[in-house]
């Protein structure tokens, strides 16, 4: 990791199954700034069960008249549309990802040469399926949605038993409820991430807007991932609480300027402001009109702009002392 923050922008499913909209995605993940594109691969029959019930932002995104898997089979690429999505993540310059929800999905992704897998919070507790991730090698991001620390602890466990090192894994902070209430979001919670001795923290955002996820960075993520849309208005589970192209790269920008706002911690004067000490500051000068001889004193001096003079914070030692020479009101004075 270095000092820029890698910023994700989850496609996921938006795509809607429709491979053509997905590689309209690559292209407005890559004009937005973003350093990665990634979406979500799986096989629905491997990942819910034919009575699993949907979420309810799910009922309400998507309504009720059709189960989960129904839902996510309509949503879902065949997984032969991955090779040819990370191909033309390389051609136009951008991190291709994916995350996988079973086990062929791993096998699936494997040889696409990916930075790093993704896992979702949902797999936080799935053993065989975290064994497999860390027994394919390379480096982990882990989101921790609807976690206790104890539960990323035993997941960090798995992994680290199964060939991970700690610096290998980063922790996504995240809260699973699309979209996440404001009060529910809990930014601090990084903090207790950090105290697993993760690569790194970031946060994976699901409110609506982009301010949390800037918050994110100015509280020291690494790591942003934001779900992002073509159109919000799309049929799907997930549009209403993404970005749109346009709020995407708003995002970008703004990450990219809170990360030079945040700066070296040190405290010193900036060359951008080294200028203003002249215009800003103030420096003894004459209150009236001072003969050479005369004493300084309280009645005869006073303290004014510009500021390249004798500085106020020696006033005590001008007091008393004589003029050296002749000085007009408002003139700086000279020792």
């Amino acid at each position: 990791m270095n000092n820029k923050t890698i910023i994700i922008a989850e496609a996921g499913v938006n795509h809607n199954g429709d491979y053509n909209r997905a590689v309209e995605m690559v292209y407005a993940a890559k004009a937005a700034g973003a350093d990665y594109v990634k979406f979500q691969t799986a096989v629905p029959e491997l990942v819910i069960s034919s009575v699993a019930p949907k979420a309810e932002y799910q009922k309400e995104t998507t309504g009720e008249g059709e189960s989960q898997l129904e839902m996510c089979r309509k949503i879902h690429l065949k997984l032969d549309d991955y090779a040819p999505l990370a191909q033309l993540c390389r051609e136009v310059g951008i991190g291709f990802m994916s995350t996988p929800f079973d086990l062929v999905s791993i096998d699936c992704l494997a040889p696409l040469g990916m930075d790093y897998w993704k896992i979702p919070s949902g797999e936080i507790t799935n053993l065989p399926y975290l064994r497999k991730i860390a027994r394919k090698g390379g480096k982990v991001i882990l989101s921790t949605g609807m976690c206790e620390l104890e539960e990323v602890e035993a997941a960090m466990r798995v992994l680290t038993d199964n060939g991970l090192q700690r610096s290998d894994i980063s922790l996504l902070h995240c809260n699973t409820q699309y979209p996440t209430p404001m009060r529910d979001v809990n930014l601090r919670a990084m903090d207790a991430l950090r105290t697993l001795n993760p690569g790194a923290v970031g946060y994976s955002d699901h409110t609506q807007g982009i301010e949390v996820p800037v918050a994110a960075v100015a509280m020291g993520a690494q790591i942003i991932e934001k779900h992002f849309t073509l159109d919000k208005n799309l049929p799907g589970p997930d549009h209403k609480a993404s970005l749109e192209p346009a709020e995407l790269a708003a995002m970008v920008s703004a990450i990219r300027n809170i990360e030079q706002a945040i700066g070296s911690g040190q405290k010193h004067v900036s060359e951008s402001e080294r200028p203003n000490i002249e215009v800003a500051r103030k420096s003894i000068v004459a209150a009236r009109d001072i003969k050479a001889g005369e004493l300084l004193t309280e009645e005869n001096i006073t303290v004014k702009r510009p500021g390249n003079g004798v500085s106020p914070m020696l006033w005590d030692s001008v007091i008393g002392t004589k003029a050296i020479r002749d000085f007009k009101a408002d003139h700086l004075i000279e020792l």
